[in-house]
């Protein structure tokens, strides 16, 4: 599904030149549940953020399902994530003024289906994740746990071939980190591929494969045991 040939990112200013990636190769076959760990300012955001589109690479490719991300322009890119692609952030970036219900339904915002369609499919992934309870609640009624389910939520709700997940259980408490890894794992066991960037070594194990990186490189690509 993905494919990554010497990709590089490199940040400029007048005075200085940082360079987050070397020449990254990787490859994460569809179905596989990736776990990428690293110590801060290893590049692991900035891989993700280029498997996100966005960011883009200062050289390299960058295939999806062997068509090449790094040519489209980026007109085509946001139809590109909201066909192939869903977000999980650490900071939930639910919006306050929504209730849980609005928040889940704009991840069809820019898909052209009829409002019963939205509404059916909202009520579905709700109750997928274990808030349809909370639906006409506003974000800051609900816990951390309750947000960033809510969250996933909106993430799926396009039925994405892809999830990236940014530290989705670092402002959460170790019962409600489980239970998001739990429903990360079950959405990875009906086939949706998962790359998570993650500082947890237990959440990480639950993973089907672990990346480490450091100092802008893939240093090891390991199977887990499970």
């Amino acid at each position: 599904m993905i494919e990554l040939n010497h990709v590089q990112r490199t940040y400029r200013t007048e005075d200085i030149e940082t360079s987050a990636l070397h020449s990254v190769d990787l490859a994460i076959a569809q179905g596989e549940f990736v776990a990428i760990m690293g110590p801060s300012g290893c590049g692991k955001s900035t891989l993700l953020n280029i498997l996100g589109t966005i960011d883009r690479p200062s050289a390299g490719q960058y295939k999806f399902n062997n068509a090449d991300v790094t040519a489209l322009p980026d007109s085509a890119l946001a139809g590109f994530r909201r066909d192939h692609l869903g977000y999980v952030f650490q900071s939930f970036n639910l919006i306050d003024e929504l209730t849980i219900e609005e928040n889940v339904e704009l991840g069809l915002v820019y898909r052209k289906l009829p409002r019963l369609e939205r509404r059916a499919r909202t009520e579905e992934v709700m109750d997928k994740v274990g808030i349809a309870h909370r639906a006409r609640h506003f974000p800051h009624q609900l816990s951390g746990g309750q947000q960033q389910r809510a969250a996933i939520a909106r993430a799926i709700i396009g039925h994405p071939a892809l999830i990236l997940a940014d530290e989705p259980t670092g402002n959460l408490d170790t019962e409600n980190g489980a239970q998001v890894m739990d429903i990360l794992t079950q959405l990875n066991a009906e086939g949706t591929t998962i790359v998570m960037v993650t500082h947890s070594p237990s959440h990480a194990d639950m993973a089907k494969r672990r990346i480490d990186m450091l100092d802008g490189r893939v240093v090891i690509s390991a199977r887990n045991a499970l």
